[in-house]
């Protein structure tokens, strides 16, 4: 099952549930507008190169599309459709005056050089043209995509317009440099959200996360700064998985040291000192009480999910758990964070980045973080009390909340004409 046919799945169960408005399930069903651009760039050696990249906008009933853009050989429209229909929900359930987009190239980055990834994002940008914009589809960094990229992204998307207006555009996009409009804080935000929503879970489960074990997959930005603050909790990382390998220590791995070794050249996790490298297909069956799935889509399935023996699943990546995955983790009795929820941390700090560009502030990081909280225990309260009144999962009753916002932003405003 695709990731498009995953969200389908997951939209008609929760519309099936709450009873949703005909009109409102045909319109939340399909996206707004989808965008496919080929666009030519020169190499560093003078070949030229033609990319493919996308950008979908699925809903903006409730404000401009948001959502990352990500260079990975798996982008495409059917991803993109995917991870922008998740974003309406997902800005949604924060409480965001948000809709949802979602885009990308499919490239492997690795194998371009600094300039050319400068190049190729500049003329993707251009390429996209007025179908982004600060007031009507903000994108932000994901998957291989970072806050340098950002930045090359706004000046380009500047320099398209009239001089004295420049510095009004700067929040076109979120996830940039600080020293570029960027927001203290929010390269952790996601990563600390995802973490946030695991000691609400360990509260309301009675349990201390001090001394759990837990495992990673994927330790970019989200797995890294996901471990560095379960570290702060006392919590045990005792296994990673990424591209590079699978690696394993039962008395604990450093994420700061780890994040040493496998940031500065790019080379993953693999390895490490002081652990040892295991069979990839053992990883989400190891012994641990927490997984945090931090990388790409559809890694826990029916054939797998089987073999975990933990208690909670905190999905830092989006659509980890894929529909057959999710059968299983729930008659097994296992907790899961929803994506929609766990990982919102991400786009609640690309929202205070958008306020404090367009009014003109600079935030600070104890209030970004301290905000950001206030947000995530709100937002995991509702979906515990709407799983408690519908009698369902979590993921559900996390899509139920979202969507009920959004129906009654149609049902005040009516349909054109």
């Amino acid at each position: 099952m695709s990731m498009y046919e995953n969200v389908q799945h997951q939209f008609t169960k929760a519309a099936d549930l709450m009873k949703l408005d005909e009109g409102v399930r045909k319109i939340l069903s399909i996206t707004n507008n989808e965008i496919l651009v080929n666009f030519p760039v020169k190499m560093d050696d003078g070949r030229i190169e033609v990319f493919t990249g996308y950008r979908v906008q699925h809903n903006n009933a409730l404000g401009p599309y948001k959502g990352g853009l990500r260079y990975h050989p798996t982008v495409d429209i059917d991803a993109a459709r995917a991870l922008a229909t998740w974003m309406t929900w997902k800005t949604s359930l924060a409480g965001l005056p948000y809709g949802g987009g979602k885009g990308g190239i499919q490239i492997d980055p690795k194998k371009y050089s600094q300039t050319e990834l400068e190049r190729i994002t500049r003329r993707f940008t251009f390429a996209l043209g007025d179908n982004i914009g600060p007031e009507l589809d903000i994108p932000a960094p994901d998957v291989n995509t970072n806050a340098q990229m950002m930045a090359w992204i706004a000046d380009t998307y500047m320099q398209t317009k009239p001089t004295a207006e420049r510095s009004m555009y700067k929040h076109v996009v979120t996830g940039k440099p600080v020293g570029s409009g960027g927001l203290e804080g929010r390269d952790r935000a996601t990563g600390f959200g995802v973490v946030a929503t695991i000691r609400q879970w360990a509260k309301l489960r009675n349990k201390n996360l001090k001394g759990m074990k837990y495992i990673v997959q994927g330790f970019g930005n989200v797995g890294y700064w996901a471990a560095h603050f379960m570290a702060k909790e006392g919590a045990i990382l005792i296994a990673v998985q990424d591209a590079s390998g699978t690696i394993y220590n039962a008395n604990g791995i450093d994420p700061e040291k780890l994040n040493e070794h496998a940031t500065p050249n790019l080379t993953g996790v693999k390895d490490f000192p002081g652990t040892e490298a295991i069979d990839p297909k053992t990883f989400f069956g190891l012994q641990c009480d927490i997984v945090i799935p931090a990388a790409l889509g559809n890694q826990i399935t029916g054939e797998n999910a089987g073999e975990i023996k933990a208690s909670l699943i905190a999905e830092g990546a989006n659509g980890p758990v894929d529909v057959t995955g999710d059968a299983v983790l729930n008659e097994k009795g296992i907790d899961i964070i929803p994506d929609i929820l766990c990982n919102s941390g991400g786009v609640i700090g690309s929202y205070f980045e958008w306020l404090q560009n367009r009014q003109g502030e600079l935030w600070e990081m104890d209030d970004v973080i301290n905000k950001l909280e206030a947000k995530l225990v709100k937002s995991f309260n509702q979906v515990v009390a709407c799983a408690d009144k519908y009698k369902t999962d979590w993921r559900t009753a996390a899509y139920i909340e979202a969507i009920s916002r959004i129906d009654v932003a149609y049902k005040q405003r009516g349909i054109f004409p």
